[in-house]
């Protein structure tokens, strides 16, 4: 979906597709009619944004045969879709049983990350619609945070740097602008937005920016109205941002709390669940099972948990989301006098995830929790001044 700006440009939202994940071409073909085309008719828009995942062997298929990247085109125009970002963070395998750190693999340390992303750039440039020259690629914070010691994070700096350049000499052969920006996630070298700043100065180009996350903002208790004006002041660029919210326990010292969430505890994804305490220091374990089954976590304040849980549902008391952060966040990132990114990406891939008696239970009832965070996510732009344009 398309919405004006009160300052005249473009705000694009669209929603990810990782949520149900194809490891090949014909996956992503298939769900473009099979899933993407019913949440786009359930909101009754004629055209409807999705940020594409691509896992690295679809993304090589269409990289190396420009006859698989047009009929790509023109499925995404037969089913009224169109591609203006691309998740590029999970490198294959996200549909796995049990995902948990091989998300993380391979980092920005390892060559292959490099040539992924510069096939997703030109994808992507090959993809933009006819009247869009600006397209956006998310992508993981330089790696976990284990192993990655001076050497390793050289190789990582200089991979940036020479992902900056590719994408300069993209733009001049294809006049289409592909940015990248690092995804702040807890348990990586980038955990908040304040830690992208020293490794993007370094690397010193536009190009490459900031992906924020509303839920790890949340997870890591930043707050909004701090956290990204100081990416502005350093001069780092939020290139998009995902529109998620986390999972919040008020009182995780208290059973029924507990017991709420250990619902969530599950062997698919990695949960990182964050506290602070009252002198703002920041406290964490790597997993959800871990903060309720050890003893490392202090309880006498709130618990987040990486978990993206649907915007319009949360979950039931004693636990909520934290989607009032999610308010706030879009308040600064698009409720300015201009927008500081243009990109905006629905993105709960935990659908499946979910404790069981609130999951979908069939794809009907997936197509319907999209669409309707889809349309909570338009009415709060909308309520920020944005107009939904046909």
């Amino acid at each position: 979906m398309r919405l004006a700006h009160p300052d005249g440009s473009v705000v694009h939202l669209a929603y990810c597709t990782n949520v149900h994940p194809a490891e090949d071409l014909d996956g992503v073909l298939a769900q473009l009619g099979a899933q993407c085309a019913p949440v786009r008719r359930r909101l009754g828009v004629d055209r409807l944004g999705v940020g594409l995942w691509l896992a690295a062997g679809a993304a090589h298929a269409l990289d190396t045969d420009p006859r698989a990247l047009r009929t790509l085109r023109g499925e995404l125009d037969r089913h009224g879709l169109e591609v203006v970002t691309l998740n590029g963070f999970p490198y294959e395998g996200f549909g796995a049983g049990e995902v948990k750190y091989r998300v993380y693999r391979p980092d920005w340390a390892d060559p292959r990350r490099l040539d992924h992303t510069l096939a997703l750039a030109r994808i992507l440039a090959a993809l933009l619609p006819d009247d869009v020259t600006e397209g956006t690629v998310s992508t993981l914070p330089l790696a976990w945070r284990t192993a990655y010691d001076d050497t390793r994070a050289d190789r990582a700096r200089s991979a940036l740097v020479t992902l900056a350049e590719r994408l300069d000499t993209l733009e001049e052969l294809t006049g289409r602008s592909i940015r990248v920006g690092l995804e702040p996630e807890p348990g990586c070298v980038v955990e908040t937005t304040r830690d992208a700043i020293a490794p993007l100065t370094a690397v010193g180009h536009d190009r490459v920016g900031v992906c924020v996350d509303t839920c790890h903002l949340a997870t890591s208790f930043e707050e909004p109205e701090t956290a990204l004006p100081a990416l502005t002041a350093a001069g780092i660029g939020v290139v998009k941002a995902q529109v998620s919210a986390a999972l919040h326990a008020e009182h995780p010292d208290r059973l029924e709390a507990r017991a709420a969430l250990a619902a969530f505890a599950e062997p698919r994804f990695l949960h990182q669940t964050r506290t602070t305490t009252v002198n703002g220091a920041l406290h964490g374990t790597d997993d959800l099972d871990e903060a309720l089954t050890g003893t490392r976590l202090p309880t006498d304040g709130p618990w987040r948990s990486h978990f993206h849980v649907p915007l319009h549902a949360a979950p039931a008391p004693p636990l909520t989301s934290t989607l009032p952060v999610l308010r706030r966040a879009l308040s600064v990132l698009v409720g300015g006098d201009r927008p500081l990114t243009r990109h905006l990406e629905v993105e709960t891939y935990t659908w499946q995830a979910l404790p069981p008696d609130v999951r979908p239970r069939d794809a009907d009832g997936l197509a319907d929790g999209i669409a309707a965070e889809l349309s909570l996510a338009r009415d709060l732009l909308t309520d920020l001044g944005l107009k939904e344009l046909p």
